[in-house]
């Protein structure tokens, strides 16, 4: 008989909560030979032609100190079926048994997804908190356009993370600023589609993403003036090592509802200057917003406002035009919502059905006052200016 038709075995839970090991700290790259070498004595060094460039003196001298037989390999511009292939290869050349990611969430997801490939261990480095990729056992795939295309679950989270406050330092603030977006997104998701579970390890998610949730609010600002120093190492870790967790012990359920489906459906737009993070912050808006329409949920509108404020003040986006998008036609704007409203998409764990027209609505009035009624009109403005425009 297949074991997987079972009862027994239908009813598994299988998680994978962490890296098998962190190292966190100051100079954390320099102290993590030792811990390297124990996996491998070929690393492959995957990261972006910048990041290389920029951090190799950080990573090969300690990796020479060694002894190890170092390459790299540059991804490109995005964890795509292409950039793995080519990956592959460089894999096979140099004989590999190790895999070190470098850099921030894309190459971070390349270098996890082209070990799980490869059968090797992986060690993430980022070089931003811009994401919690390097604690997870997830890759997100995009087009070579950098269109998101699907994610891959991974037997297991890293096998080494190294956490180097000072690396994380050289990386722009807005990218930081992206990272809680990232992370506060947890709570407003994992709320709405877990938190009537009765699930022990479930309920523990829930439970760190409102803790999380809360450090940001009372942090981020403080950390943002002060690169460096005690609350900024704090912010940094939440949005690194705690967001993390949460998706760990949360499993796939707990981990992304709308906000992401969102971030999904605006990479399919030919305008990129807005990073994860960013979209995903702008997301939690959107499904705020539907919450408030949909349902007419008075707690959704007032976390709303809430999250206006906190945006303000720390510098995350609000609306289209704060991603850049501001002249998107009424065409795209409805590509993006048919894309996030895809079958198989996260937003069906929403408490609520979505149609098409509900999405765009909320996508076009996240700064609206509680229960504004002003997005529709919002949406025949764009259509005029479409006929317009023809």
């Amino acid at each position: 008989m297949n074991p997987v038709s079972t009862p027994a075995t239908a009813s598994m839970l299988y998680l994978s909560v962490a890296p098998a090991r962190v190292i966190r700290g100051s100079q954390a790259l320099t102290q993590a030979g030792e811990a390297l070498a124990r996996l491998g004595s070929r690393p492959l060094v995957v990261g972006g032609d910048r990041t290389l460039a920029v951090t190799q003196p950080s990573w090969q001298s300690v990796l020479e100190q060694q002894q190890l037989q170092v390459a790299q390999a540059s991804y490109g511009l995005d964890c795509s079926e292409a950039a793995l292939a080519s990956l592959g290869q460089a894999v096979a050349a140099h004989q590999a048994d190790l895999i070190i990611g470098v850099g921030g969430g894309k190459a971070l997801d390349t270098a996890k997804l082209l070990a799980y490939q490869s059968q090797l261990p992986v060690v993430t480095i980022p070089t931003s908190a811009a994401t919690c990729a390097a604690w997870t056992a997830l890759s997100n795939v995009y087009s070579d356009q950098g269109a998101f295309l699907y994610d891959v679950s991974l037997e297991r989270c890293p096998d080494l993370l190294v956490l180097d406050y000072e690396l994380i330092q050289t990386a722009p603030q807005h990218t930081l600023i992206a990272g809680i977006g990232d992370a506060i997104a947890k709570w407003y998701e994992a709320s709405v589609s877990s938190g009537h579970s009765d699930q022990t390890l479930i309920i523990a998610a829930v439970q760190q993403a409102r803790v999380l949730r809360d450090i940001l609010f009372q942090k981020s600002a403080a950390a943002l003036k002060e690169p460096g120093s005690a609350v900024w190492r704090e912010v940094v870790d939440a949005t690194v090592l705690l967001a993390g967790v949460i998706g760990g012990l949360g499993g796939a359920q707990c981990r992304t509802v709308a906000a992401h489906a969102v971030h999904n459906g605006l990479t399919h737009l030919p305008i990129h200057s807005s990073i994860h993070g960013e979209k995903v912050a702008y997301g939690i808006l959107v499904q705020l917003r539907l919450e408030e329409m949909v349902q007419g949920n008075q707690l959704a509108a007032s976390a709303r406002q809430q999250l206006l404020k906190f945006y303000a003040e720390i510098g995350l986006p609000q609306t289209l035009g704060d991603l850049g998008l501001s002249n998107i036609t009424l065409a795209q704007l409805q590509q993006a919502a048919e894309i996030a409203l895809a079958a198989n998409s996260d937003i069906h764990r929403l408490p609520f059905k979505v149609v098409t027209e509900q999405l765009m609505a909320a996508m076009v009035s996240t700064t609206a006052p509680a229960n504004g009624k002003d997005c529709l009109n919002s949406i025949s403005t764009m259509a005029i200016a479409d006929e317009v425009a023809q």
